[in-house]
């Protein structure tokens, strides 16, 4: 048992060699926390792969993407099943990211094949998360869009408004409206920055529409993940099938189905017991989960780039 315990497998199309256990074990512990806030855990999983496992080709962002795939749907059936999940919120954020997914995509081929690039990008975009969250956390709360309502405190998600302006919905007391237009834009952007990054957007959209659309966390986590889910199997699709045809010489984007579903199999119980639990956790101690988290790999990879480069 044992020596069983030990042993190393190898990924044949990463060429990572590690503990059979080690990428589900860490997906796991990453996405019980990251999925109460509406993050699959991506966004810390791919500096996993980089930075511990060695894996730096551009076929780490679609093998993130797989992860997504298999680990994001027992998190989805929470929300859906505990009727906290923001449709209108989910369909829009789904429609902006497709097609800023592309692009990303190709950006992340032509522009950051170079780990080192790629690592000052990854950086970058979390930095950008981390401000947001901590005004989030220690700033006043906004209160502009969620209105009390008249009728009796309830945990579940209830549309109330769809269309193409804008959308509205009561939770637990109060009814928050949202502008279609705004949050469509802000998800085209978020799919560039996903597609490249290998997150699907996720990771960038929820803490957004907390910090500057005022909606609660326990009902942006839903809608955040299935855009996330979405939008990772148009990513997956577009780095296995149509960068060989439109970028013949990047062999390398081609994911490592085997290290994705590993880490898939870890996430998909992890995202699923984060989301059955999230509702018991308030809102500051999610946010500060994962501003701790962030804040590790900002300093790493931001603060790594330019101290290597004074050292150069």
């Amino acid at each position: 048992m044992i020596p069983f315990f030990f042993d190393k497998v190898l990924f044949p199309v990463s060429g990572v060699e590690t503990y059979w256990w080690l990428p589900g074990l860490v997906a796991f512990g990453v996405s019980f926390f990251t999925s109460m806030g509406g993050l699959s855990g991506a966004f810390l999983l791919l500096p996993f792969q980089v930075s511990v496992l060695g894996f730096n080709t551009p076929a780490v962002s679609p093998t993130n993407l797989i992860y997504n795939v298999f680990a994001i749907p027992g998190g989805v059936y929470r929300y859906i099943h505990e009727k906290r999940m923001v449709w209108p919120l989910a369909i829009t954020t789904i429609a902006g990211t497709l097609p800023g997914i592309v692009i990303g995509a190709f950006m992340r081929v032509y522009w950051f094949s170079n780990p080192e690039n790629f690592k000052l990008f990854v950086g970058l975009v979390l930095l950008y998360i981390l401000i947001r969250l901590g005004f989030d956390i220690f700033g006043k709360k906004k209160n502009s869009t969620g209105k009390k309502s008249s009728g009796p405190e309830i945990f579940e998600v209830a549309i109330t408004r769809f269309n193409l302006r804008q959308f509205a919905y009561d939770f637990n007391g109060h009814n928050y409206t949202v502008s279609i237009v705004s949050v469509f834009m802000l998800a085209v952007v978020v799919g560039i920055i996903g597609g490249a990054y290998g997150i699907g957007g996720g990771a960038i959209i929820a803490p957004f529409i907390v910090a500057v659309f005022g909606l609660p966390i326990h009902t942006v986590a839903g809608a955040a993940l299935m855009g996330t889910l979405v939008t990772s199997v148009a990513g997956v699709i577009i780095y296995q099938y149509l960068m060989p045809i439109f970028i013949p010489s990047q062999a390398a984007t081609h994911p490592d189905w085997l290290l994705g579903i590993s880490m898939g199999i870890g996430g998909l119980v992890g995202i699923y017991l984060g989301a059955r639990a999230q509702r018991f956790f308030p809102e500051k101690f999610i946010k500060v989960v994962l501003a701790t988290s962030i804040s590790v790999v900002v300093i790493r990879y931001v603060g790594g780039y330019f101290f290597d480069s004074l050292a150069r």
